[in-house]
C-alpha cells in the first residue's frame, strides 16, 4: 500500500485551525531568527533577502487570518491560492538568490545600492527590477546550516508552506 504526499500530509497536520496558527507561528519564528541573525550577529540582510521577509510575513498573514476565521474548505482553498501567492513569490526570489550564490566569483554582479537608498531615489519599478538582478552582496552566504546558506532554507519553507496550505484544504 503506497500513501501520497498529501496524504501523509493530512495524517500528520492537527486540525485545520491549529495548523493555520502553527504555520503562523513557524512565520514569526523566522522573522525572529531573521532579525536575530541581523541585529545579533550583525549580518545585514541583501536586496533578495528583504523580499524574502516579505513574503515570509505576507504567508504569515495569510496563516494568521485563516486561523482565526477557521474557513471550511472552499475557504481553505481561497487561504491557499493566497498562500500559493505570497510564498510562491517567495519561493522565485529564493531561487533566484540560490542561484546568485552558486554562481562562479567572475561571473557574480557588482554590489550596488543599497535597498534604503533605491527606495528614496528611484521608481519603484526600478527598484524591483534592480532587486531581482541581484548584487554582490546577494551572493554572499553569511551563515549555514547543515551545509545549506539562508536563501536555500527559506526556498525549503516555502516549499512547506505551500504543500501545507494545500493539505489543509482536504483537512477539517
Amino acid at each position: 500500500m503506497t500513501i501520497g504526499v498529501t496524504s501523509l500530509a493530512l495524517v500528520l497536520l492537527p486540525p485545520r485551525r491549529i495548523a493555520y496558527f502553527l504555520g503562523a507561528l513557524v512565520c514569526a519564528g523566522l522573522m525572529a531568527w531573521a532579525l536575530w541573525l541581523q541585529y545579533g550577529l550583525g549580518l545585514d540582510p541583501c536586496p533578495l533577502c528583504v523580499v524574502q521577509r516579505v513574503a515570509v510575513i505576507a504567508t504569515g498573514v495569510v496563516f494568521l487570518i485563516a486561523g482565526v476565521q477557521n474557513p471550511g474548505r472552499v475557504g481553505a482553498a481561497v487561504y491557499a491560492g493566497l498562500t500559493i501567492l505570497f510564498s510562491g513569490f517567495g519561493l522565485v526570489t529564493a531561487m533566484r538568490h540560490v542561484w546568485i550564490q552558486a554562481l562562479p566569483k567572475g561571473e557574480v554582479p557588482a554590489c550596488g545600492m543599497g535597498l534604503n537608498y533605491m527606495l528614496e531615489t528611484l521608481p519603484f519599478t526600478e527598484v524591483i527590477s534592480k532587486v531581482f538582478h541581484g548584487s554582490g552582496e546577494c551572493a554572499e552566504a553569511g551563515w549555514h546550516f547543515l551545509g545549506l546558506a539562508i536563501p536555500s532554507w527559506t526556498l525549503v519553507f516555502f516549499i512547506a508552506m505551500i504543500a501545507a496550505a494545500i493539505a489543509l484544504i482536504r483537512r477539517d
